[in-house]
């Protein structure tokens, strides 16, 4: 049976993405709006934020945007994990062109990760691979990445001390990772018992049978699922795309670091990953394009609490954001095309005459 095109995951994601262009438009307009009237509020320390900007060390500065690159091979080198797991051969610097692409189109449009998601989608369509892996790969992707960032977010809480917003959050980060914890354990207790994995087949067939889209859906994910243990059976193998996730966001913060080094400013070690670990879950809504105002205010907020001067905190957080998105706007928008270009020179290349 041939494949069905990449229609269901393709406009499932543009349809959310009109269904709540309206009210991204508006949230972004007023959380813009509010970043402006701090940013005026508080000129005088961000006219000294931008002096010791001026007086940033090259070098350093170097530093932090190699660190930033590693950190996109990073992630490029999750999905291509995936992709070889799927028996897909795609390279990794196609992969890395498709990932800075739709890291690209994320930050330019509220409500863009839907729209990037179904342009990767479409871009591994494109390259012979199957709707059931190019959608495992978007979902599985996902899902290890936001698992990677919450266990850094627990490693800053513990290693947080009594100060800051760290201490407070604790006791809720540690109960969410405890309960987590125990349930992925159940889970995998319960699917060594040959009935149990009876019983939660039928269930999951049940729901699928409630919607033909969502059949589809969980006859691809289950075509994935086994392709992906026969392929790395067990749970070991799996570690390494983890790892890889993980390996993202260190190098990250790496670069935030390395922006505060090139600044001659100093780290609140206790504060810093918890601090980071939380600017990137307030980014991660996407409220306004590429966390724009969001992730700024959160972050210089947080570095404040936690013990830096304010146009220290504004200084480091604008750097960081101009290696960090900025600088990889016109990278990526570059990929992109760069992508697409040949794709439509190939449609519009017309047959030689006949001899």
């Amino acid at each position: 049976m041939v494949n069905q095109p990449e229609r269901v995951p393709e406009d499932t994601a543009q349809h959310r993405a009109a269904a709540v262009r309206p009210w991204w438009w508006v949230v972004s307009a007023v959380l813009l709006v509010l970043a402006v009237a701090v940013a005026v509020t508080r000129r005088d320390e961000l006219g000294k934020a931008l002096r010791l900007i001026g007086g940033a060390d090259p070098e350093r500065l170097v530093a932090a945007a190699v660190l930033e690159g590693v950190s996109l091979l990073w992630l490029a080198a999750v999905q291509r994990w995936l992709l070889r797991a799927g028996d897909s051969r795609i390279g990794l610097g196609t992969v890395t062109a498709i990932v800075l692409g739709a890291n690209a189109l994320a930050g330019a449009l509220p409500g863009g990760a839907a729209f990037a998601a179904a342009w990767v989608f479409r871009q591994l369509r494109k390259r012979q691979v199957s709707q059931a892996l190019a959608g495992a790969v978007l979902v599985t992707a996902g899902a290890l990445s936001s698992l990677a960032l919450f266990l850094l977010l627990v490693a800053g809480v513990l290693a947080g001390g009594s100060g800051g917003p760290g201490a407070a959050l604790r006791p809720g980060v540690l109960v969410v990772a405890a309960c987590g914890a125990v349930l992925v354990a159940l889970a995998y207790g319960l699917s060594r018992l040959r009935r149990v994995r009876r019983r939660a087949w039928r269930l999951w067939r049940r729901i699928g049978l409630r919607s033909s889209r969502l059949l589809d859906i969980e006859q691809s994910l289950s075509r994935a699922v086994r392709h992906a243990r026969t392929v790395h059976p067990g749970l070991r193998p799996w570690l390494g795309p983890f790892a890889f996730a993980l390996l993202n966001w260190l190098c990250d913060l790496a670069c935030l670091l390395a922006c505060a080094w090139s600044l001659g400013v100093g780290v609140p070690w206790q504060g810093i990953v918890t601090a980071y670990a939380l600017t990137q879950l307030a980014g991660s809504l996407r409220l306004t394009p590429g966390g724009l105002g969001v992730v700024e205010t959160s972050l210089s907020a947080l570095l404040t609490w936690y013990g830096l001067r304010a146009e220290q905190a504004i200084a480091v957080t604008l750097l960081y954001r101009t290696m960090s998105y900025w600088a990889l706007q016109p990278v990526g928008w570059a990929a992109l095309l760069g992508l697409l270009l040949p794709h439509r020179r190939g449609r519009h290349r017309t047959a030689p005459p006949p001899e």
